[in-house]
């Protein structure tokens, strides 16, 4: 067997990255929705954010859907759209194009970086993947509200009209923000990810296989 090629520095590790991607999905898809430079590192942190109030966008590292939020109605009868969905279509294709199974050895492979991306974030204690596993459990928390979602206005943007939705997360306003038939397709896959990380947990406890530290 040959022996695993060392990794590149974590500063250094987009190239290989962005190639190892490209064996996965089409390369101009990953161009066309995701953001490749200093990807761990954005991974890390918007992972780490979206259980906060705020996950700001400028660390994402899957480019903004385009377009703008779109509502119907007036005045107290304001609701999100449903035409609001389809702007996030062609991402949530590519994320099901991903096949997950695939994606996990690569994911072990460079885990030393995610590791080393979630210390640099002032974690000094604890695993990256356990925090993974954390924010997937907590987005599949996201109450399955039926669409139109009532708003209010607020300053140049909307507030959800229900107190207890707006309480939510950033993780958990995105998948709503989606729509419900969107956030359905997003939980499947988060469901297909947690498996896999999981099984690969156990095989790691086992001695099998699993993630480097």
């Amino acid at each position: 067997m040959q022996p695993a090629e060392p990794l590149p520095a974590l500063d250094d590790s987009d190239a290989a990255i962005t190639a190892a991607l490209a064996r996965l999905v089409d390369k101009t898809a990953c161009e066309r929705f995701l953001i490749l430079s200093h990807g761990i590192r954005r991974a890390v942190a918007t992972v780490d954010n979206l259980t906060s109030s705020t996950a700001p966008p400028s660390l994402w590292p899957v480019k903004p859907t385009g377009g703008r939020f779109l509502t119907t109605g007036a005045g107290d009868a304001i609701r999100t759209s449903a035409d609001n969905a389809r702007r996030y279509g062609p991402v949530l294709a590519f994320m099901e194009s991903i096949d997950t199974a695939a994606l996990i050895p690569l994911y072990v492979q460079y885990y030393p970086l995610f590791q080393e991306a979630y210390r640099e974030l002032g974690y000094p204690e604890g695993d990256f993947n356990t925090r993974l596993v954390e924010v997937i459990d907590h987005l599949l928390a996201t109450p399955d509200i039926a669409d139109p979602v009532a708003l209010t206005p607020h300053a140049v943007m909307f507030k959800y009209a229900d107190a207890s939705l707006e309480e939510l997360s950033a993780g958990q306003k995105l998948l709503l923000r989606m729509g419900n038939a969107n956030a359905q397709r997003v939980k499947a896959k988060l469901r297909d990810l947690r498996h896999q990380l999981t099984r690969e947990s156990e095989q790691s406890r086992r001695g099998r296989s699993g993630f480097a530290r």
